[in-house]
């Protein structure tokens, strides 16, 4: 009973904490959503986002309040292990872990996003909006790793690196 309770609250977490993360690197990268992803985006994450930034306000134009709102997303949804009787080291050190997941599974997901529109509709309508959010990520790629054949490997290139990235932060906290 408790793996189905700790399946759902890792849904719902996840959920609403990847709509936080893209809310926070939208305007970090200053990114206009289409107005359905806007609406989406702002009525699932207003009711944490507004009350957070009375108490962390943007800096440096980065949006604090909705990384620090998924961050606590996050460490509410692994505190149901310290329910089992774990330590709150061990769930803060977990959260961390899960939290940097969240970002890398994130980008993964917004290439793959990406790749599927290119080659279905690259014309679609979300599909300059999910270019602009790979965009800084694949830049520095692209600098580096030519056209073959007129094929753009970037997208293949930073998955790897993603994917590198994730073993790293694996093996750096021991899951």
């Amino acid at each position: 009973m408790f793996d189905i309770l700790k399946l759902i609250v890792d849904v719902v977490a996840s959920l609403l904490g990847g709509v936080l993360l893209l809310r926070f690197w939208m305007q970090a990268i200053r990114v206009r959503p289409p107005s359905s992803v806007a609406q989406f985006t702002f009525q699932l994450s207003d009711w944490l986002v507004r009350p957070l930034r009375r108490i962390v306000p943007g800096m440096g134009g980065y949006d604090w309040a909705s990384l620090i709102g998924a961050f606590l997303i996050v460490i509410l949804a692994t505190s149901i292990d310290f329910l089992i009787g774990r330590s709150v080291e061990f769930v803060l050190i977990k959260a961390l872990y899960q939290f940097l997941m969240w970002i890398l599974f994130g980008f993964m997901v917004l290439l793959i996003i990406e790749v599927i529109f290119s080659w279905i509709n690259p014309h679609a309508p979300l599909a300059p909006f999910v270019h602009a959010l790979n965009e800084p990520l694949l830049r520095p790629i692209r600098k580096v790793v030519p056209l073959v054949g007129n094929l753009d490997l970037s997208v293949m290139v930073a998955m790897v690196l993603l994917l590198i990235c994730q073993k790293l932060v694996g093996m750096l906290f021991g899951f």
